[in-house]
């Protein structure tokens, strides 16, 4: 049983992001003090900043996570160096606001959330487990658990299943099954009716 995390080209971690185990990162990531929970895949070319993304989450190709709103839009110029000001020699100290604030405006992923091609996800948005992110949609307000979401912005158009069986799905948190039991019972995985009679 292998349980190493898989990682592309040029991936770009900093030292305060951790990723979960059986993970698997593609080529050109980018993370900043974010948290990727067990069996993530992030496909490539995806942005993960400030974020907290739950286990069995799938990423595709070019999605973006906490897409930093730009804080200088409030101020006279709209240029980093207004936040920046050490590299372009007008200040001796950059604006470290800039930075709590984005700190501040946490994104949270649930578990078992597909993000599909290009998606952005803004600033302090919650997704909740089981959701899907269509592909391209700009999602600026919070998800609820198994809605999918589509659009500019991102509206939901409908529910995965219905609310007893996403109730029973909760419950069962089998995200937080053991790899061994997981192992066990993954055939029951493929049909949700069996799923549901076994194991919630």
């Amino acid at each position: 049983m292998n349980s190493d995390i898989k990682f592309g080209k040029d991936v770009t971690i900093d030292d305060k992001t951790k990723i979960g185990i059986y993970s698997e990162i593609g080529d050109r990531c980018d993370f900043r003090e974010s948290n990727i929970g067990e069996y993530a895949v992030c496909r490539g070319d995806n942005q993960i900043w400030y974020s907290d993304i739950g286990k069995f989450v799938a990423i595709a190709y070019g999605a973006r996570i906490n897409a930093v709103n730009h804080p200088a839009f409030t101020r006279i110029s709209q240029h980093e160096f207004t936040y920046k000001g050490i590299r372009y020699d007008f200040s001796e100290n950059d604006d470290t606001s800039v930075i709590e604030m984005r700190r501040n405006e946490k994104v949270i992923v649930g578990n078992d959330v597909w993000i599909g091609h290009n998606a952005i996800i803004m600033p302090n948005v919650h997704i909740g487990n089981g959701a899907v992110i269509g592909s391209g949609a700009v999602v600026t307000h919070d998800v609820d658990p198994y809605s999918v979401v589509v659009g500019v912005p991102a509206r939901p158009i409908k529910k995965r299943f219905s609310e007893d069986i996403i109730e029973k799905i909760e419950k069962s948190e089998w995200w937080n099954w053991s790899h061994e039991i997981i192992k066990e019972r993954y055939d029951d995985f493929k049909n949700i009716e069996e799923f549901i009679r076994k194991w919630c």
